[in-house]
């Protein structure tokens, strides 16, 4: 995520100075999106010592919208494995998308919705509507497979957010219910934050179907293909994914343009009307240099596509699995943050309430060097609140600290660029892509981040570790 389209480096900005306006909307953004965070901390009771389940998840998603795209009705399957050594009783989705409304209120109902649950017994919703108990019908011991179907309502609410919608175009991130992370910890049930995000998701396959109107554009996340409908004036799109965190898509009257990098992945741009046509030209050369570039340093991307869906009003960029949604001015926007977000977060997972800084961080400080952003003296604008705060925080700690949370974005790859001088640049470069490589479609921990660095030196990284608060 980067909450504004300043990244970019035609800002004329300094890469890592925080600019007031960013404190003022990082402030407000909490204080008005993030409602309720205290409501319903993660579960860490149950079984402990698994490996993160339940994994190897299958989606097949059949949603039709309505006339605008601001209302899909259907069914979602999701089938999975438990993957720990004890048995598996219950599993939780999560409802992201009630995240910002809660439970709802008279008349105006959360926006996402599930009903008729099959293959378990649904218990009711907590953590502010974000979180349904389901119950399954005998425990599911290591190795075998158990599925749910229920209904789903998704109705975009109408807010300019990454589930939201600006003028006639809808944006459906972290909309559909996906399945909760069960690990060594317990349930990962944290609650909903607006400043940055909450999501942790083990990499799984999706099959979707949306049927929408023909005047419709609809981005993806995953391969697509369009074929007719059946009903007049109508359009079904075909999405495949396979080992993603998530499942995204938006809906509009965007205009259109494919392009071929170098390295041969398709590069499709969807735009709203308004969009500044310098800051199109701007996102779509950078991304092409952006998705071969970090292909290079961490890895081939995986996907083989990726969609750009650029609008006017957008605020800054939300990174999903083979799209990303972009707010674009004439100077462009944070594309290539949001690119690099595809390794750190997408193909590299993280738990991103409990470490945000390994998705994000570890992102910016791919953008610095993409730009050739000066990073020595990058210390000089960053300023820490109290003692307890670290690089490596939770959520739980930046949702109470609103205005300090664009340390995650400053103060992070200050420090992986000091690593970097520790190191030595080629020490760090086959850093990243081995780590990358180890954690392909896995799951990334600040522990785990430090124990391989620390095999690539015979220096004690303790103290450098203390003194860039990483903990």
């Amino acid at each position: 995520m980067s909450p504004i389209a300043a990244w970019s480096h035609r800002s004329g900005r300094p890469p890592f100075a925080v600019p007031p306006v960013l404190v003022v909307f990082l402030v407000l953004f909490a204080l008005v999106g993030a409602g309720g965070t205290s409501a319903g901390a993660a579960d860490r009771t149950g079984m402990s010592g698994d490996a993160a389940t339940p994994d190897r998840a299958r989606y097949d998603v059949d949603l039709r919208a309505d006339a605008d795209g601001g209302h899909w009705t259907g069914r979602q399957r999701v089938s999975f494995q438990n993957g720990s050594e004890r048995p598996l009783r219950e599993v939780y989705l999560r409802l992201w998308g009630n995240g910002e409304d809660g439970c709802g209120r008279a008349g105006a109902p959360s926006p996402v919705r599930v009903s008729d649950v099959r293959g378990g017994s649904a218990a009711g919703l907590s953590v502010d509507c974000t979180a349904l108990r389901v119950t399954l019908p005998k425990p599911l011991v290591r190795g075998a497979r158990a599925s749910l179907g229920f209904d789903v309502s998704l109705t975009v609410p109408g807010r300019n957010a990454r589930f939201g919608r600006e003028d006639a175009h809808r944006f459906l991130g972290n909309a559909l219910p996906v399945l909760a992370v069960h690990d060594a910890e317990g349930w990962h049930l944290d609650p909903y934050v607006a400043v940055g995000e909450s999501f942790y998701a083990l990499a799984s396959d999706f099959r979707v179907r949306l049927d929408h109107p023909s005047g419709l554009k609809v981005p993806t996340t995953g391969r697509t293909r369009t074929v007719p409908s059946g009903d007049p004036g109508r359009t079904v799109t075909l999405a495949v994914a396979d080992r993603v965190r998530d499942f995204a898509w938006a809906a509009g009257p965007f205009r259109t343009a494919t392009d071929i990098s170098p390295g041969g992945v398709r590069v499709t741009s969807y735009w709203a009307e308004g969009t500044p046509a310098a800051g199109v030209r701007l996102t779509r050369e950078d991304a092409l240099a952006a998705i071969d570039r970090f292909g290079e340093e961490f890895g081939r991307y995986p996907y083989g596509e990726i969609d750009l869906v650029m609008t006017p009003g957008f605020g800054g960029g939300m990174e999903y699995p083979g799209l990303v949604l972009l707010g674009t001015t004439e100077e462009g926007g944070a594309v290539v943050h949001e690119l690099a977000h595809q390794w750190w977060y997408g193909v590299v997972g993280n738990d991103e309430y409990a470490s945000p800084w390994l998705d994000e961080s570890f992102a910016q400080y791919a953008n610095a060097r993409f730009y050739g952003w000066e990073t020595r003296d990058c210390w000089a604008e960053v300023y820490w609140p109290d003692e307890d705060a670290a690089l490596t925080s939770s959520m739980d700690y930046w949702s109470t600290h609103p205005g300090s949370y664009h340390l995650v974005y400053t103060a992070g790859p200050c420090a992986l660029a000091d690593l970097e001088r520790t190191l030595g640049a080629g020490s760090m470069a086959r850093l990243l892509k081995r780590y990358a490589q180890d954690h392909w479609y896995g799951v990334s921990t600040t522990a785990g981040f430090k124990k391989a660095a620390q095999a690539v030196t015979d220096q004690d990284l303790g103290p450098f570790w203390e003194a860039h608060r990483i903990r």
